[in-house]
């Protein structure tokens, strides 16, 4: 039996989904997050085969997510479910150990065989991505780099969230003062110099829902 973990923060879309996946002979979803920390939660309670995983989940993203699920759970394998095919969202969650990508507009025709190569731990790309860019990522290494690192989109995407320094660093399992720092490295890079202006930047770069 293979073991699903469904994490959407829109119930229409973990209801389409669950629906095709249990349509499935030998698929089994095992548990549902609504956002990124839950998410964690419910993959070290319940310990899926595959997590599919929406990128712009609220608390902690698809790629913070992705991250923590990955050093945490052996073997799984997640498949990032996302609206967005921007090639800085690729290069973040191909760092983060995800294998899958799947547009949401693809999911009706391909949501199937992404789950069937993940099960075979084969890579599965829709939109911009191939697995031949995974083949030359994985060859090199990532040899382009985002202006933010994604513990610092992770962070940013807390503050426009409304969160506290240390609200984040519960979230994120790290230090105030490393929060502070996230913070203050990510005005920098930006050359930004309000709260304000940064979330801003979060809602255009679509780390939070505008």
């Amino acid at each position: 039996m293979t073991r699903i973990l469904i994490a959407d923060d829109h119930d229409v879309v973990r209801s389409g989904v669950r629906t095709i996946l249990e349509a499935h002979e030998g698929w089994e979803v095992v548990g549902e997050a609504t956002d990124g920390k839950q998410t964690v939660d419910q993959a070290l309670a319940t310990r899926p085969d595959i997590v599919i995983l929406d990128y712009g989940l609220p608390l902690v993203n698809g790629v913070e997510a992705t991250r923590q699920i990955k050093a945490r759970v052996p073997g799984v394998e997640i498949l990032i479910f996302t609206m967005h095919d921007t090639d800085s969202l690729v290069r973040d969650v191909l760092e983060a150990g995800a294998r899958g990508f799947l547009l949401k507009s693809d999911a009706r025709q391909f949501l199937v065989a992404a789950v069937e190569s993940l099960v075979a731990h084969k890579p599965f790309f829709t939109g911009k991505v191939s697995e031949t860019l995974l083949e030359t990522y994985l060859a090199k290494g990532c040899t382009h780099e985002s202006v933010l690192t994604a513990r610092e989109k992770a962070v940013v995407q807390l503050i426009a969230e409304g969160r506290t320094n240390k609200q984040i660093a519960d979230i994120l399992s790290i230090s105030t003062k490393t929060v502070e720092t996230h913070r203050a490295l990510a005005l920098r890079k930006l050359n930004l110099d309000t709260t304000a202006a940064l979330i801003r930047y979060a809602v255009r770069n679509k780390l939070v829902e505008g």
